[in-house]
């Protein structure tokens, strides 16, 4: 069907999330642009990452090394486990600098109308790796999305995990830090309202 190199390139890099077909199309000149040695660094780059990346045995994040590099830090604090989504949610919170614990990475939110159950996530694999750890373990922070599927994720975690008898805590929604209200959508407004705390002097 893609028959000329162009087209070719431009159909498999609109295939990635968010890319579209004028931003796929953008980037295939820009990269016809970039000299050989551009082309074979990225091409080797996709490569490696296909070839050498693999989950963490721990936390189910990417890595190179197993543990990856936060599991196997004996300076981080073992009481603390954030559950997040994605692997790319661990980047995130790590770009933060204000979080030290551990993570578990479910790989996705449930969802039935996708099909996406509790066998689908690292469900069984948090709960026999609380098993193990649980003397170790104080708080357990519920870092999902504040979407529908996030929420359902996080309220069928709350409760798996409440019988266990540890601390459950669960990010914080609101006004974003420099954010106006009047931009500011009719639900995270509703939420910072609903969670409003109270100011101590």
């Amino acid at each position: 069907m893609h028959k000329d190199p162009i087209s070719k390139l431009i159909f498999e890099l609109s295939k990635l999330p968010g890319i579209g077909e004028k931003t796929a199309t953008r980037l295939t000149y820009f990269i016809l642009k970039q000299d050989a040695e551009y082309s074979k660094s990225l091409a080797q780059a996709l490569l490696d990452a296909k070839s050498k990346i693999y989950f963490c045995s721990r936390c189910y994040t990417f890595t190179d090394q197993d543990p990856c590099r936060i599991c196997a830090n004996h300076e981080r604090d073992a009481s603390l486990l954030c559950i997040v989504e994605r692997p790319a949610d661990v980047f995130s919170i790590e770009q933060s600098g204000t979080y030290r614990g551990f993570y578990h990475v479910l790989h996705g939110a449930l969802s039935p109308l996708d099909g996406i159950g509790p066998e689908e996530l690292k469900i069984r694999e948090l709960l026999e790796r609380i098993r193990k750890n649980g003397e170790l373990i104080r708080e357990i922070i519920l870092a999902t999305n504040p979407s529908v599927e996030g929420e359902a994720t996080s309220l069928y975690l709350i409760r798996l995990l409440k019988p266990l008898g540890l601390k459950l805590t669960q990010l914080a929604h609101g006004l974003p830090v420099g954010g106006f209200i009047e931009y500011t959508d009719r639900q995270t407004l509703g939420r910072a309202i609903t969670h409003r705390v109270e100011i101590h002097s």
